[in-house]
């Protein structure tokens, strides 16, 4: 904000500050669909909204400490000042998550340059000014410039992009010397007088010695902590923070004494005591990292948590806490003035607090994943509502000054009035500590846990799980299992316990972010990558659904099965891609889990000289695997999870026998045939057969399915497969692998084949579906992985089954030189269909019904996945490797 004078304040000037605050409260909501939203919101509220409000207010400080009020030149340069460090904000803003490095050293230097100058104005003020007290505040102001100076540039240099150690100790350096250099020293610096004045009280006698003493401490303390970065000597960095916590300490009683006689009833004094709760619990925790990182990979994952301590509990209290007091009291025009303005700033200002710091308390404690959710957008509500209460009570000021000559006027009349008057009443302040906010406060903090608690009851330990079922004499047995997070799933992802049997498992969080595991009601802390905790479930009396609680990665496929059955599981290693069973006992049954025998092989097979092809097809009704521990009763053409593949030529003959083995009546629809469907495509009855012929007539790849009413649910429930036509010519590849991708609607998760149910025929016409797979199972090739040699061309024929959903398939990190869909080529080893060369596709996109298939060659050895982009449907289970070696 700018600095308000008698003739008015510069509304351009105001502008930055809301900016950067409305643009991290839109930051805050949209942070999952955002790269680098983290540090988006981290930055546009210390180097943008906080940096603002230094600039502006020590600047103002300064000129009333020393007695020195600023000329027209000093204000137009002083606007120029805050352009130049609003433009290099901008710069930096975009430059780093663009990774623009040219950009972001344009704006650091920006940014550096205008606080330079700024500590340069601010030192030949104090040089030019009579002895003055408390000029201690605008040394702590020099020194803070010179803090953001230097953090300024270690913060260029962290964008360059370093391999750890580095990134992490400029990381660090940068941290610590803006937030207690540049932020820190500002802020003890001013409360020096500020707080006594917010409180209405006066000065403790000893707050400015102790200030004197503290400042050598904490500028100190600044540079060893950063210095102790940049040397890579974490305990030196702790014992930097320490020190600072400490000297904090000695110059906080100056600020203790006060307090003691004058509550802080207003909400300017109530949020700045609330900041510098968090500004403790923030350097704390910062110190406890340094203290006990084993090394500096895991200070950068986890140095986060302090930080945003710091900047949401600290950064943000103390700005709109002074600002609160500030913007209503330097207006000029007496206490009606600051009376109208902080009304508004004390709106339901208790109910703000709560909100922030219990919301703030519930994402950073280890909460339940949606707890956190809730608890951070109350605290974000909490904070946002400071605008619109700012602007109200600017203009509410503004208005009150208006007033301000009339009532001096009636005040002058009535002195000359000789009638005695009554004394003036004295003026009793608001406290917002009243008990109706103080339950609306709580109110708001138990309902975000309740709301968190009834997204997701099983994250909080409610509804079930292993201690729910586990009512059962132990078997005196102990299974432990060693897990490690790849990507986004376990490995295993399954383990095999008998009734009774007490489950240790050993997690390893190997992934590139933050993952944790749940059983029933015990869970293991969230775990940075590279770290590890052992989770002891307990006795297992049911088969169980562990999961990873941080929202999304439970719908991205982090689950973890406890199936009961048969005889106990023991450990195996983690990176052999199997179940967790015990290989020296017999197997158990072959539906126990989705292991890759109950995969369906991809492979094309090959063309035979056959020119009519006979094949029955045999309906049944039988319980199947759609997902690893999910059950399904499905609906098949001989019993497997997706129909037999038909694979011929053009002008071939097929002639299929359809028996229905099933409880209902079944058809069969082949679009590869040309012919009238009356009686070929007729549904018969259980016990009932009938013969299906037709001749390939077109090249591609053609869907079968039954077409019995309705037929959404006849299809989602298992009854589809392909016909693979090749065209004429087609050149022969390396490896030719089929993939049918279709969608299955769950009445429940049945964890066996006893329990299963049949299709949901209601969400089936919704197209919500529970999976989405290739091949008839969810994620069955990311264990059955589909194998290639670096050269080898390889063909893939997709078809999208459908019933509703479709299909975009993609390869990650590959490209394809040929592209075959629906018929026709569109791209054929890099050539378009119009002659031109070099070209490449990303995706195969298909609709319900239709087909195609793309080619590629493998540069480099590697596992690469596959997936319909599709990004909920891949999430919801089409996904798989292909694993290509040298």
């Amino acid at each position: 904000m700018s600095r308000p004078t008698a003739r008015g304040r510069s509304r351009l000037r105001d502008l930055p500050l809301l900016l950067w605050l409305t643009a991290a409260i839109v930051i805050a909501v949209v942070h999952r669909w955002l790269p680098d939203a983290n540090w988006l919101m981290l930055h546009l509220v210390l180097l943008g909204a906080v940096t603002h409000s230094i600039m502006v207010w020590s600047f103002h400080f300064t000129q009333t400490l020393l007695h020195a009020p600023a000329s027209e030149q000093q204000a137009r340069l002083h606007t120029r000042r805050l352009g130049l460090v609003t433009a290099g904000t901008a710069a930096v803003l975009i430059g780093v998550p663009t990774a623009l490095w040219p950009l972001t050293l344009v704006g650091g230097s920006a940014v550096a340059v205008a606080v330079g100058w700024h500590g340069l104005v601010l030192w030949r003020l104090l040089r030019s000014a009579l002895p003055a007290r408390f000029q201690i505040s605008v040394r702590y102001y020099l020194w803070a410039a010179g803090c953001l100076v230097v953090g300024a540039g270690f913060g260029v240099a962290l964008a360059w992009g370093w391999d750890d150690p580095w990134q992490a100790r400029l990381l660090v350096a940068h941290a610590l010397t803006n937030l207690l250099g540049w932020v820190g020293l500002t802020v003890t610096g001013t409360l020096l007088t500020l707080w006594p004045t917010m409180l209405r009280t006066q000065l403790d006698p000893t707050a400015e010695r102790r200030t004197r003493q503290a400042l050598p401490l904490l500028a100190g303390a600044v540079g060893l902590s950063a210095g102790g970065a940049l040397a890579g000597l974490t305990w030196l960095s702790a014992v930097g923070v320490v020190g600072y916590l400490g000297a904090l300490g000695l110059w906080g009683v100056g600020l203790w004494r006060p307090a003691r006689t004058t509550k802080a009833w207003e909400f300017a004094p109530a949020s700045v005591a609330c900041a510098l709760g968090w500004l403790f619990i923030g350097l704390g925790w910062a110190g406890w990292l340094l203290a006990t990182a084993p090394d500096w990979q895991t200070v950068r994952e986890t140095f986060v948590w302090p930080a945003t301590a710091l900047a949401a509990g600290f950064g943000v209290q103390v700005v709109t806490g002074a600002l609160s007091y500030l913007l209503p009291s330097v207006l000029g025009g007496g206490p009606s003035v600051v009376r109208a303005g902080a009304t508004w700033f004390n709106k339901a200002g208790l109910v703000r607090l709560i909100a922030i710091n219990g919301g703030l308390a519930l994402w950073l404690l280890p909460s339940p994943s949606w707890v956190k959710v809730t608890g951070s957008m109350l605290a974000l509500l909490g904070a946002a509502a400071f605008l619109p209460l700012m602007v109200r009570g600017l203009r509410a000021s503004i208005s009150a000054r208006k007033q301000v000559p009339a009532q001096a006027a009636v005040a002058a009349a009535e002195r000359d009035d000789a009638a005695p008057r009554p004394p003036a009443a004295h003026v009793v302040r608001p406290s917002i500590f009243t008990a109706g906010q103080f339950i609306a406060g709580l109110t708001a903090i138990v309902t975000a846990v309740v709301v968190g608690v009834g997204v997701d009851p099983a994250a909080a330990g409610f509804g079930g799980g292993a201690a729910a079922a586990a009512q059962v004499a132990p078997s005196g047995r102990v299974v432990r299992v060693e897990v490690t997070v790849k990507d986004m799933s376990y490995v295993p992802n399954s383990v095999q316990v008998g009734v009774g049997d007490r489950l240790v498992v050993n997690l390893v969080n190997t992934g590139t972010t933050t993952h944790d595991l749940v059983i029933g009601a015990v869970r293991t802390p969230r775990l940075a990558p590279g770290a590890g905790a052992e989770l002891d479930a307990g006795v297992i009396g049911a088969s169980v659904d562990g999961f990873c609680s941080v929202v999304g990665h439970r719908q991205m496929g982090m689950v973890f099965q406890v199936i009961v059955g048969g005889r106990s599981s023991t450990t195996t290693p983690a990176d052999d891609g199997m179940d967790g069973m015990n290989h020296d006992e017999p197997a158990p049954s072959p539906h126990s889990t989705a292991t890759p025998a109950d995969v369906v092989d991809p492979v094309l097979a090959p063309l035979t000289d056959e020119r009519e092809h006979h094949l029955t097809l045999t309906v049944t009704e039988v319980p199947l695997e759609v997902a690893p521990g999910v059950w399904q009763r499905r609906w098949t053409y001989n019993g497997r999870p997706v129909g037999p593949t038909l694979h011929g030529r053009v002008g071939d003959v097929f002639v299929i026998t359809l028996v229905n083995d099933g409880s209902m009546g079944h058809s069969i629809d082949f679009h590869a045939g040309s012919l009238a469907p009356d009686r070929p495509m007729r549904t018969i009855e259980p016990g009932k057969r009938l013969t299906y012929r037709f001749t390939a007539t077109r090249a591609g790849i053609w869907m079968y399915h039954c077409s019995t009413m309705p037929m959404s649910a006849h299809i989602a429930a298992g009854m589809t497969g392909a016909v693979v036509i090749e065209p004429d010519g087609l050149p022969a590849v390396d490896r030719s692998y089929l993939l049918v991708q279709s969608e299955v609607y769950l009445q429940n998760r049945a964890a066996d084949a006893a329990s299963a149910t049949e299709v949901n025929a209601d969400t089936a016409v919704t197209a919500q579906a529970d999976h989405v797979v290739f091949n008839g199972v969810a994620n069955g090739y990311d264990t059955a992985t589909l194998s290639a040699r670096v050269g080898e061309r390889v063909r893939f024929w997709v078809l999208d089954a459908g019933p509703n959903r479709p299909a975009s398939f993609h390869i990650v990190g590959a490209q394809f030189d040929t592209v075959y869909r629906e018929g026709g080529y569109e791209l054929k080893r890099g050539r378009d269909p119009f002659g031109g060369r070099g070209g490449g596709a990303q995706a195969l996109g298909l609709q319900p019904a239709q087909g195609g298939f793309v080619e590629t060659v493998f540069d480099e050895a590697g596992r690469y996945p596959f997936v319909t982009h599709v990004m909920a449907d891949a999430e919801r289970g089409a996904h798989g490797y292909v694993q290509v070696s040298a």
